[in-house]
Order: structure tokens, then sequence, then C-alpha cells
């Protein structure tokens, strides 16, 4: 190329073009190509490096699979070595095997492998200081000013002191030792919870149910008010947490639908980072926890979540090593750094035995908290397992979500705590909102207006009009209630009170109570679509049949009306219509018993 003017090679050499960074290719592949041998020689050098120490990506490719060889207790040889990463598809990364084969010829003994291992960290460390000293070149360059650059220079520090102090080596030996002046000035019961009062900061814990219970959707909901500061199951807002979900189960279809139902969008997810189906390894391997550091590193997460952890794990789930070796290699590392955890994980075959697999799994977690659907759209959220006790113990849900059409409504989807305060004979509150119960029928008389001393019969033409579901009891309850109520002294029975005071609390919000808001089959939350069922829709109560069988009437209700010929009760499709007697006792049928009728 005569156009083009050639730089000096000892110029090219001064400006550090043509210089590499600083690295020791022997000592990497000594280590590298003892340790597919020895998991004596992985567990010393594990001590002194970690996977970035290792500069070329070769060596570190084979590094991290015989770490995930190791991590299952399996015997190691390059054969194996080699026969995963053809699985993988990632031969033509190590020479299509040939460097694997040479490495494992060209071996040292598991005893000097540690001192390689040194030389390995040593220079990995001058090379942290060679990138530090580019990036306060290139702020320089930028004309950054003077705080800016010392802004570098401290935020570079911190990072080496913490690692020395919980990497590797003796250092982070030491650094588990409690200081007793600080350990007991610590007043651990004044920690504030998270949002929710499910867990405490740093503290790992597992959530439990069934595919019915929505599992997803509230760890979804929770996680997003959590990282936009907002409060949850009527707790305090805080300031935002920075949160990484893992999500190995759920489509981004539903994924979306979901976070738009709760009232999130692309500039209000807060500090959420979401990593649908990551190419992480298994994370009980050593590789498969290096992978989810990386991550956590990356984004800066305080809280991880692992949605579903059978997903995310390589042994048996009902081998306790597994669960084992998902706490050495990826729980213990995130628990010694603070970081909380919360991993979701399904009942097995007997639900009073809890979360399916090994019980070795609910062994390190801090809280065990079972989630499961009562009906109706309300849930019961227990805690079965606790190391700490510091917390509520129960919590009565209710699932709000209101359709817009083929669409659910934005910002109508929400879970809501139920407490035992002014509602009718110390009933939950939001029972109002769930469609079949007394306390429905009460609310929605309230709202329309009707008097608090209506009988069965305008009650049930009033709710007949409005399409809202009652069986003949719940209608009778309903009444006796609100007769009662309008006998008490001092109570305000006007319509206006209940009416503001039950649409203050909770919007009527479950598909099917409002126009527009109807359940396409098989979907009954956001993201749950007929293949997975949720929480069943509540349906029509029949009316009630009570009796021996053998042709006892049915009781009479005090409020019932009466035939007026036989004096029992009244069945409402004839009193409904105007009519006071029954088919068979009135004079038209020609079987009246007052009436001489013809036998034939």
């Amino acid at each position: 190329m005569d156009n083009v003017r050639h730089m000096p090679r000892d110029q090219a050499d001064q400006d550090g073009l043509n210089r590499k960074a600083p690295h020791d290719i022997e000592a990497e592949e000594y280590v590298v190509g003892t340790v597919m041998h020895s998991k004596h020689a992985y567990d010393e050098c594990a001590l002194l490096i970690t996977r970035e120490d290792i500069y070329n990506p070769s060596l570190r490719l084979i590094w991290d699979t015989a770490a995930g060889i190791h991590a299952t207790g399996q015997p190691c040889h390059p054969a194996l070595i080699r026969a995963e990463l053809e699985r993988q598809g990632q031969l033509h990364r190590v020479d299509k095997g040939n460097l694997i084969y040479r490495l494992g010829n060209e071996t040292i003994t598991p005893s000097m492998a540690a001192a390689f291992a040194e030389r390995i960290a040593e220079t990995a460390r001058q090379r942290r200081y060679d990138e530090h000293s580019t990036m306060l070149k290139a702020a320089i360059d930028r004309g950054d000013d003077g705080d800016e650059l010392a802004a570098l220079v401290a935020e570079f520090q911190q990072g080496e002191t913490l690692r020395e102090n919980t990497g590797r080596g003796p250092a982070h030996l030491v650094a588990s030792l409690l200081d007793w002046g600080t350990f007991f000035a610590t007043d651990f019961g004044a920690i504030q919870l998270l949002p929710g009062k499910l867990m405490g900061p740093g503290q790992q814990i597992t959530l439990v149910g069934d595919g019915k219970a929505g599992k997803s959707l509230f760890c979804q909901e929770w996680m997003w008010r959590m990282a936009t500061g907002q409060p949850f199951l009527g707790d305090h807002p805080q300031d935002p947490i920075r949160i990484l979900y893992l999500d190995a189960e759920n489509g981004q279809e539903q994924v979306q639908e979901r976070f738009l139902s709760f009232g999130a969008g692309p500039r209000a997810m807060g500090e959420l980072r979401y990593a649908s189906f990551p190419p992480i390894r298994p994370l009980d391997t050593a590789g498969g926890g290096a992978d989810l550091l990386a991550l956590v590193k990356a984004t800066g997460a305080e809280l991880v979540v692992i949605d579903t952890v059978s997903r995310f794990i390589g042994g048996p789930e009902n081998d306790a090593d597994t669960w084992l070796s998902l706490y050495r290699h990826t729980l213990l590392p995130l628990k010694r750094d603070r970081i909380a955890s919360v991993r979701l994980d399904h009942f097995g075959k007997d639900k009073d035995r809890g979360g399916r697999g090994s019980s070795a799994k609910t062994q390190d977690v801090d809280h065990v908290w079972e989630l499961t659907a009562t009906g109706g759209g309300t849930l019961m959220l227990k805690r079965t397992h606790t190391r700490t006790g510091i917390g509520p113990d129960q919590f009565s849900l209710l699932r709000q979500a209101q359709r817009d059409g083929d669409n659910w409504k934005l910002g109508g989807t929400r879970h809501v705590v139920m407490t035992y305060e002014d509602e009718p004979g110390g009933a939950p509150v939001g029972l109002a909102a769930i469609p079949g119960t007394v306390e429905h029928i009460i609310a929605t008389l309230d709202r329309a207006g009707v008097p608090n001393d209506a009988g069965n019969r305008v009650v049930r033409e009033e709710l007949a009009k409005l399409h809202v579901p009652g069986s003949n009891d719940k209608i009778a309850a309903a009444v006796r209630h609100r007769k009662a109520r309008s006998e008490m002294p001092g109570f305000d029975v006007s319509p206006e009170r209940s009416a503001d005071r039950s649409e203050g609390r909770f919007p009527e919000t479950f598909p099917g109570t409002h126009p527009g808001t109807q359940e396409t089959p098989g979907q009954t939350f956001p993201g749950n679509v007929a293949e997975h069922p949720g929480t069943p829709p509540v349906p029509t109560v029949p009316p009630s049949k009570r009796g021996n069988g053998e042709g006892t009437p049915e009781q009479a209700d005090p409020e019932d009306p009466l035939c007026t010929v036989c004096h029992t009760t009244l069945p409402s499709f004839r009193s409904d219509r105007g009519y006071d007697t029954h088919v068979g006792c009135d004079p038209a049928t020609g079987s009246h018993p007052g009436e001489p009728h013809d036998a034939a």
C-alpha cells in the first residue's frame, strides 16, 4: 500500500500499540493441564485464582469444563473434557480438541500446580493495573477533571481491597473472622426487612407452590415493585433495590403481558434486570456459579431470583449432593457477599412434604414460603421453615386482575393483603371483590342503593338485573346482615356511605364483574394460558337443595315467600313472576286441594 505512511516499529512499541496485556501463558497451560487430571490440584488452585485470572480464552474454557466435572464428584480426564466440549459444540475453540490432549500430556505434578497458580494470580493483578491505567488515559483524553479521575482511582482501589478480603489466598480466610466489637454493636433485630416483609437483606428464601398458584406472577410483581421503590403487601416503600431475575420458565410474551398488567413499561422498570433463558451453565457446578457471579457483578445486583431452580441445575433433583453443590458453588458466594436470593420451586407429589426433590434443598435457606391458591383469586402465603423467625409467618392474599377487551388492563393486576378489620362480621377485607361471596352481594347492593330492609325477593331481582351470582343461602345471609346492620345505633346506612367505602378500598377488578372484563377460556391471570391453568374463576353457586332425599321439603327461611295454600317455601321461579302458590296448588291446574278435580 503505497499511499499509507508506515509507523516505525520502535515508535509503535513506545505508544503501546504492539504490547500485549500481562499474562503468563506457560503457567496457565501447566495449571489447566494438571487440573484435567487432579481434583486436588483444582481445589488448591481455586483458592488462589478465579477463571477471570486466566488470560487465554481457550484455556479458560478448559478450566471451566474441568471445574464442572469436578463439582459433580466424577473423575476428570482430558478425554471427558473433550467429550463435553464436543457435546456443547465448542471443540473449534480448543483447536478441535488437539489443545486438550497436548496439555494433558505435558502436565506437572499436582503438588506443583499451586506455585504456577500464584504466578497466574500475580500477572492477573498486573493486567488489572494495566487496564486501569488505560482507563485513566482514556479519561484524560476525554477531558475528565481531577475529581472524576480521583473517583476512578478510588473505585479501582476499593475493588482491589475487596478482592484481597473476599478473594483468593489466606486473606479471605482471615476476613471471615468476626470483629467482636462490630459484631455486638450491630442490632440485628433492628434490620429493616425488604419490601413485603418476606425476607431481610442478604437472606436466601425459597418460594414453593404448584402450577395453579401463580408463583412467577407473584414474584414478578414483587420484584418490580421492589426495584422501582414501590410498596408491596401493605409495606412502606423503600429505596429501589438492584435485582437480577433469571427466568428459564416463562416465555417473553408472557413476561411482557404480566409487566404491562402491573403498570410497568420501558421507562418504568427501575433497577430490575431480567435475563430470559440465560445461557449459563448449571448452578450446581463451579462453572455455573462463576457465570452467575459474573452476571451479578456486571449488573451490581443486590438480590437474585432463580425461576425455577430445577431449570438451573444439572444433577438429579432427588440427590442431596445436587443441592449441596448448588449451595457450595452459587448460593454460598452470594451469601458471603451479602447478596439476597429468591429461588422458586414446585411442590412434590405430596404437598405436605413441601418442595419437590431432596429435603437437602431447604437446609441452607433462611425461610421457606409456600404459596397456595384457595379459590376465587385468594391465596395463602405461609412460612413453613425459618432460621431467624423475624417477620410475619402468614399472609392472606387477594389477586386482583382486570381485563380491557382482549388484553389485561394496564396497571389492573396486583396482589393485596386481606386484613380482618371493618368488613361485615369481621371477614377479611377484600372478600367484597370476590363474586359469589356474601360480602360481594352486600357490597353490590350497597352500591346499587338497594334499601337495607329489602327482602329476599327484591334482592334476587336486583342481582338478576346486575348479573351477579348468588345462591339462596348466600342471598338470605346478606339480607339478614343488611337488616341487622340498619338496626345498629349510630350506623350510617345511606347508600353513599357503602359505595364510597367499598370503592375507596378495593375496586372491582376481577374479570367478569364489569363489562369488558370477561375472561378468555383457560386464562385467569396475565401470562397464564390454558396449558397452565391458574386460579380458577368463581362459578355461579347453584341453589342449595336441602332434605333427606326422601321427599322432605326444603326448610323455609323466615324471609322466603310462602305458598298461600300449603304455607311452604315458594320457589324463586314462581315468586319472581308474581305467583303466590305452587304450581300444584294453583286452582288453574285442577289440583287445588280445596277444589274437586277429576281423578283421571
